[in-house]
């Protein structure tokens, strides 16, 4: 992908898309999406990174504006998007789309943990409990929602942009 790709109007609306979808739908649970034990449904589409890599720019703006709306206020803002980020700018370089899915279960663990225990929160339930909610939306519902839905389906693959070279399994 060359960088003037990623201003084609076409390309800025799937990305505008993305990052309101990963807002609405933290915001929509937003009890369950703070917090030391936190699951937001939302970020098995940081998944869209190893697809394609500018879906990174999406992820990041996504989760700094949901963050503005945090209990934990500038703390979450800046250790919740950096958690992001380093999440997901990696992504698009592993391989294999599991050990891609742990990338952000560390960052956001362990990142996002500290965070919560700055805040007062017990470090290692923060931790604990971040990382499993990243486990439950981005490793296991995640890897099935890409695995099963859109590798399967090549017009999926197209709709969402991926600019990986998978081999598609034929049905015998």
């Amino acid at each position: 992908m060359q960088k003037n790709e990623i201003f084609t109007p076409l390309n800025l609306v799937r990305l505008a898309l993305v990052a309101a979808m990963y807002v609405v739908m933290t915001l929509m649970i937003e009890p369950l999406s703070f917090g030391p034990v936190q699951f937001r449904i939302s970020e098995f589409l940081v998944l869209l990174c190893f697809y394609r890599k500018d879906y990174s720019i999406s992820m990041i703006l996504g989760c700094f504006i949901v963050n503005l709306f945090s209990p934990f206020g500038l703390y979450d803002i800046i250790f919740g998007t950096l958690a992001t980020a380093a999440a997901v700018l990696p992504m698009y370089y592993v391989k294999n789309v599991y050990i891609a899915s742990l990338l952000p279960v560390i960052s956001n663990g362990v990142i996002v943990g500290f965070e919560l225990f700055l805040c007062g929160e017990p470090l290692w339930i923060s931790i604990g409990g971040v990382a499993l909610g990243e486990i439950v939306s981005v490793v296991i519902l995640g890897c099935l929602i890409f695995k099963i839905l859109f590798e399967r389906y090549p017009v999926m693959m197209k709709i969402i942009g991926s600019t990986r070279q998978l081999t598609v399994k034929s049905k015998q």
